[in-house]
């Protein structure tokens, strides 16, 4: 686990262990997300990236039959 530190710009370093793991790219955009006492960064996907994302997903499911 790495540490990152605050500049007093407010800004952090995403350690490049993890920037090569998530293939970050520079400019790219992350939503920013407060989650109980955690600051979590969120990869936001362009639309056209997400294009054919569910492609293949089964969709058979048992039905309650006065939902058919």
């Amino acid at each position: 686990m790495d540490t990152v530190t605050i500049s007093p710009k407010f800004q952090v370093v995403i350690p490049q262990a993890v920037r090569e793991a998530m293939q970050l790219v520079p400019g790219e955009k992350m939503r920013v997300l407060q989650f109980g006492n955690r600051v979590e960064l969120i990869r936001v996907h362009p639309p056209k990236q997400l294009r054919g994302l569910l492609a293949g997903m089964d969709t058979s499911i048992e039905r309650d039959a006065e939902r058919v």
